[in-house]
C-alpha cells in the first residue's frame, strides 16, 4: 500500500505518490506568483487535495531529509569522503517529488553508485555520531534482471519521509540507502542503535528485549516495503560489528 499523507478537514489520506510535484501551468494565462498573491489576498487557501491543478500550500514532512550520492571511484587511492557528495536537503512532499523526477534512476547508475536518503544533519556513515552505535537491516536482489530496482527503491523512500518504517516513539531510523553493484541491488535501512539504550537515553531507555522488539517490528516493515516473500529473510547487523569484519556484510545479528 502507498504511504499517505494527512489531508486537511478531515478529507480522506491521499497517497504520496499521487500528489502532484507543482501547480500546472495556470489556465488564466496569470503567472503562478501573482495565482498565490490573488489566492492570499482572498484568503483562499488552496492545496493539493482539493485543488491539484493549482494548490498553493506545500505538504510539510514530519523530517528534512537529505539526499546523497557516492560516485563510483576511480582507483583503489580513492578516498570515500571524496566520493561521498551531499545533493539537497527536502521537507516537503513536493520537493521530494521535484527531486525524484530530476535524478538519474537506480536502474541507469554506474556500478559501484549508491543512494542514501538520511535525516538532514546525519551522514550516511558508520562514524557518523548518530550512528556509530546503530546497525542496518539489508538485503540483496540477486537477480538485477527480475526486479524494478526503481520500484522498489521508491517505496522504501517513500515509507521512510512517510515515517511508516516506526512508530513515533522509536527514534531508530537514520536513513535508507540502495548500492548498485555488478551481481547484486542491496537496499538497507539503518538504525540509530542495535538494541540497546545509549548513554543519552537514560530515563527512558528501553531494555535489551524492548530493543530487539522495536528493530524487529522496523525490520518487517521494511521487509514488506520492499515487497519480499515470506520465505525471503532481511538481515541485521551492527555497524561495529561490520567495522572489524572489514565488511558491509557482517554476521546478522537479527533476521525477519
Amino acid at each position: 500500500m502507498a504511504e499517505v499523507a494527512s489531508a486537511p478537514n478531515g478529507q480522506q489520506q491521499v497517497p504520496l505518490d499521487t500528489i502532484p510535484i507543482s501547480p500546472s501551468d495556470n489556465p488564466s494565462g496569470t503567472s503562478d506568483e501573482s495565482a498565490v498573491t490573488n489566492s492570499s489576498a482572498n484568503s483562499d487557501i488552496r492545496t493539493v487535495f482539493d485543488d491539484p491543478d493549482n494548490f498553493n500550500v506545500k505538504h510539510p514532512l514530519m523530517n528534512h531529509w537529505t539526499l546523497w550520492f557516492t560516485k563510483p571511484p576511480s582507483g583503489k587511492g580513492d578516498n570515500w569522503n571524496e566520493l561521498l557528495k551531499e545533493v539537497i536537503s527536502f521537507d516537503s512532499v513536493e520537493e521530494f517529488w521535484g527531486i525524484y523526477n530530476n535524478i538519474t534512476p537506480t536502474s541507469e547508475l554506474a556500478l559501484k553508485s549508491d543512494y542514501h536518503l538520511f535525516k538532514k544533519g546525519v551522514r550516511p556513515e558508520w562514524e557518523d555520531v548518530q550512528n556509530k552505535h546503530g546497525g542496518k537491516w539489508a538485503f540483496q536482489f540477486k537477480e538485477k534482471k527480475s526486479i524494478n530496482i526503481d520500484a522498489l527503491w521508491l517505496h522504501v523512500m517513500l515509507a521512510a519521509i512517510g515515517e511508516n518504517l516506526e512508530d513515533e516513539d522509536d527514534n531508530e531510523v537514520m536513513g535508507v540507502v540502495v548500492n548498485v553493484r555488478r551481481g547484486f541491488y542491496r537496499i538497507g535501512l539503518w538504525t540509530r542503535t542495535v538494541g540497546k539504550a545509549l548513554p543519552g537515553d537514560q530515563g527512558k531507555g528501553r531494555s535489551t528485549d524492548q530493543g530487539k522488539e522495536v528493530l524487529l517490528k522496523i525490520g518487517k516493515r521494511f521487509k514488506q516495503s520492499l515487497q519480499l516473500k515470506e520465505s525471503e529473510a532481511v538481515e541485521f547487523s551492527g555497524h561495529t560489528d561490520s567495522a572489524h569484519s572489514g565488511s558491509t556484510r557482517a554476521k546478522a545479528k537479527f533476521v525477519a
